[in-house]
């Protein structure tokens, strides 16, 4: 039950397969480069600290972890609980929260709790990420204009009163950089998406920096030096007084922390056909937030973007995270140096765009118009996460949590659904794993596992514009969702009309009765087609092969509207 996935896949390995891993981990180091030092910075710590987490709990993440493929670092998550440690309690009580909200995630994955992190109602994930999301927008502003700030108060309406009141101090050179920045980061994929954009914007407005000699403020002016090497570990002060204080902060990170880790696995397995440990996961969760501070980092949960770069470039087994990590630390070795020319401006521009994904306004507004009784979770939680602190908003939440999950069990009929995603059952045992058939070139499958996690399809909308090349079919996997609501019903949409764009076949496979009827509807079914709905998947796939001219392999069945479960 708590053995890791690295040592679950080592019969899978292959010179072949360790090569696909090793490439797909340096273009994820890449990738991840720009954002740890960015994340740390925003955190209100110096940035190698950010590199130092990626490299150490990005390795821990993956060697320990119970996911094939999750990628581990500093996220955006966590800069608004971060930054407000750091302000009152200094950096010795970051490390020391750090390392509580890794005792935590152990106790939790020990517990074997982890599985009843996704029972957290979505509109309370939506209402503090959207929150968090406005609070990173709100504090790029500064350095994004070039304003002239002694020190930016760290609430939300003090900031705001803080840039009304120096507006005179605008920096055009600032605002250019950043502007030319954020350009680059929106448009490059345009070009290319093999190289990340915010790494060509760093470094074209680093060479413009320096070229025409500009005043702008860099790494270096607010910092200095940015060591290139890991130092030596070393253990945070602390007395009790100090640990009763960090508690709720320490348990708002870990919370945190397990949320996204877990909401990315989720994510995962819906892309590979896998399924993670959960409990496995919250452990290496733990670990590696007990190491990372030790050695000056920050807290690391799993990253949902750069985990689907690390999935889009091939990688199917820890070994991808691990090269990350190698990778990251080589470049700390190697270029550290370089980096403190990297200009703040830039820096905000990327994460103006990280508060951007995060937001997830479209789903914000879509759980707008679900029952009154969410509306109110969702806006409860927002309102708290902006105006008053994280820390609150995460302890009403889950308040609303437990109220809500209990009505929710109280008018299920269905148990056995909820006693498997309890469970941590491996992949393996499964017969009809997607691992065990054959999926055609330019097509791919989508797994949507349990009727109350649905929001994880809003994640995996916003995975899929991590690919250089779109699919010409795309499957998603029903058999194991029992019911859809309107929140459901929404994205599904979304997602038809995002494959409609480029062409692109939706086919649904293993639709149950509930499922099958929310979509008539809801208008869904016609739009879809019955030729494209069934009730197995091999043969949506052979409804696949079709599509893209390959011959079947299996019998194709129309659909019936009363399948009950996928037999195969």
């Amino acid at each position: 039950m708590f053995k890791p996935k690295l040592l679950t896949i080592l019969p899978e390995l292959t010179p072949d397969r360790v090569m696909k891993d090793v490439v797909a981990g340096i273009m994820v180091g890449i990738v991840a480069l720009p954002l740890a030092v960015a994340f740390a910075i925003a955190s209100g710590v110096s940035p190698e600290k950010g590199l130092i987490s990626a490299v150490i709990g990005g390795f821990l993440v993956s060697f320990l972890g119970g996911s094939r493929v999750q990628i581990g670092g500093p996220t955006g998550a966590f800069i608004v609980i971060l930054y407000g440690i750091v302000q009152q309690y200094g950096i010795n009580g970051l490390m020391l929260a750090t390392i509580m909200s890794g005792v935590i995630l152990m106790i939790m994955g020990f517990a074997q709790i982890g599985s009843l992190i996704k029972f957290i109602p979505y509109p309370v994930i939506v209402g503090f990420t959207s929150g968090i999301a406005v609070i990173i927008f709100s504090g790029q502003l500064k350095d994004f204009f070039g304003l002239t700030i002694k020190s930016v108060p760290g609430d939300f309406i003090g900031k705001w009163d803080a840039y009304a009141h120096n507006l005179h101090t605008f920096d055009l050179s600032s605002f250019m950089i950043g502007m030319i920045a954020l350009l680059i980061i929106i448009f490059w994929p345009k070009i290319s998406r093999k190289v990340p954009g915010s790494l060509i914007a760093i470094i074209v407005s680093t060479v413009m920096v320096q070229y025409f000699h500009l005043h702008v403020a860099t790494i270096e002016s607010r910092f200095g030096e940015i060591p290139s090497m890991i130092p030596s570990p070393s253990l945070p002060w602390f007395d009790f007084a100090t640990i009763r204080q960090l508690i709720m902060p320490a348990t708002t990170i870990a919370l945190l922390g397990a949320i996204e880790a877990l909401l990315s696995a989720v994510v995962a397995d819906g892309m590979i056909g896998s399924r993670h440990k959960s409990n496995m996961e919250l452990i290496a969760q733990g670990v590696a937030n007990i190491i990372t501070p030790i050695f000056g980092g920050i807290p690391v949960t799993g990253a949902i973007a750069r985990t689907a770069t690390n999935i889009k470039n091939g990688g199917r087994t820890p070994i991808a995270g691990i090269v990350h990590a190698i990778t990251l630390l080589l470049i700390m070795l190697l270029f550290g140096r370089w980096a403190k020319l990297i200009p703040m401006p830039a820096l905000a521009a990327i994460l103006i765009i990280v508060a951007w994904n995060m937001s997830e306004i479209k789903v914000f507004q879509q759980l707008l118009k679900s029952p009154k009784s969410d509306v109110i979770v969702l806006l409860t939680t927002f309102g708290l996460t902006v105006i008053f602190d994280l820390t609150l908003a995460i302890e009403v939440g889950m308040l609303l949590s437990v109220v809500l999950f209990m009505q929710r069990m109280a008018g299920l009929t269905n148990v056995g659904i909820v006693t498997n995603e309890l469970t941590d059952q491996e992949e393996e045992d499964d017969p009809n794993t997607i691992v065990t058939r054959k999926v055609p070139e330019g097509v791919e499958v989508f797994e949507i596992s349990g009727p109350f996690f649905f929001g994880a399809a809003s994640k995996f909308k916003d995975a899929m514009h991590i690919v250089e090349k779109l699919p010409k079919v795309r499957i998603i996997r029903m058999r194991k969702v029992l019911s859809i609501d309107a929140t459901g019903l929404n994205m599904m949409k979304e997602l038809l009309n995002d494959c409609k764009k480029p062409g692109t076949k939706l086919i649904l496979s293993g639709v149950h009765a509930q499922p099958l009827f929310a979509l008539q509807q809801y208008g869904l079914y016609d739009d879809i087609g019955e030729e494209n709905i069934f009730g197995n998947i091999d043969d949506a796939l052979d409804r696949a092969r079709e599509i893209i001219g390959q011959p079947k392999l299996g019998r194709q069945v129309n659909f019936v509207p009363t399948v009950e479960r996928e037999k195969r």
